[in-house]
């Protein structure tokens, strides 16, 4: 019997030989890791990719380099969620389909991998025969997931699936002995908001809010979501920065991005306009001083 050790080698061998020698551009990104690290990047990548350095690099980085912040924030929830998916794309004024398919290597092993495919699609720009019923059949299924995933109101994660992300997050963390950081927002004098221009405006305005708070997200990585707290709503961001420091910055960027959409508010107790207070957290998984939970709590009071 070949030891397990020697046979992981083996595999990743030919794994190594198999994408290098794809014509296809493929790369392979490790996702129980933080920041999803590329650990494979065949040579046809390379040739179409501005950034030959992928290796090592965080994936969610590399599409974004590659396509922009919008593709790799819909390529980071489809890496979250585990689905396979295609994604039509542009680079260098062709048209090319980004398909992602997760990867493991058995029921005995706990590392979990992405595998990236970027196909040229036809002159015409559609994709080979039968490829628009399944890509039409994976959007059907993703928009059905994604349904059971969002905050109706905000588009941002709901409570459920952002502790789920979050349980994960925190177990790799711990695992990798990495640390992990919160940032809770909470809308001041909403109530206060609501009594004035009722619930529907309210709802517009917390998406409005919700929109900002996405647009200042540093990474594709970062996930933020609508969360039912002890003391109310709240928005929150759960980023790999390990940062104290970094991190307070960019949620003093989040609070000077929501007064900046200059949203009326005549009982606000500081301006006549939202405004939002946050709070911070950023803590080592790996100690076992507290868990996930106890971690959320810190920013929801």
């Amino acid at each position: 019997m070949i030891p397990a050790s020697l046979m992981k080698s083996l595999q990743r061998k030919i794994l190594q030989q198999l994408v290098d020698g794809s014509a296809e551009a493929v790369l392979v990104a490790r996702t129980d890791r933080p920041n999803w690290p590329v650990a494979l990047c065949n040579p046809a990548f390379g040739n179409i990719s501005a950034n030959g350095e992928a290796l090592g690099q965080p994936f969610a980085d590399v599409v974004e380099q590659m396509f922009g912040r919008d593709l790799a924030l819909e390529v980071s929830e489809s890496v979250r969620s585990g689905h396979e998916t295609t994604l039509p794309v542009e680079l260098g004024g062709r048209n090319f389909l980004l398909a992602l398919k997760p990867l493991t290597l058995g029921n005995d092993s706990t590392e979990r991998y992405c595998a990236a495919y970027l196909r040229i699609a036809h002159a015409n720009g559609s994709s080979a025969p039968g490829d628009e019923a399944q890509q039409a059949l994976l959007k059907a299924k993703r928009r059905i997931f994604d349904l059971t995933r969002d905050d109706a109101v905000t588009g941002l994660l709901n409570s459920q699936a952002f502790n789920e992300v979050l349980l994960h997050d925190w177990a790799v963390a711990a695992r990798e002995k990495s640390r992990l950081a919160l940032v809770g927002i909470a809308l001041q004098d909403f109530d206060d908001y609501v009594a004035v221009f009722g619930r529907h405006a309210a709802d517009s305005c917390m998406r409005r809010v919700a929109q900002a708070i996405r647009r200042c997200l540093r990474r594709a990585s970062d996930v933020a979501a609508r969360i039912d707290g002890p003391a109310g709503e709240r928005l929150v961001v759960l980023s790999h920065a390990s940062d104290e420091e970094g991190v307070d910055e960019f949620a003093k960027q989040i609070t000077l991005a929501v007064r900046e959409l200059g949203l009326h508010h005549p009982r606000s107790s500081d301006e006549k306009f939202v405004t939002v207070s946050y709070a911070v957290s950023v803590r080592d998984a790996a100690k076992g001083e507290s868990g996930a939970k106890e971690f959320l709590d810190s920013v929801l009071a």
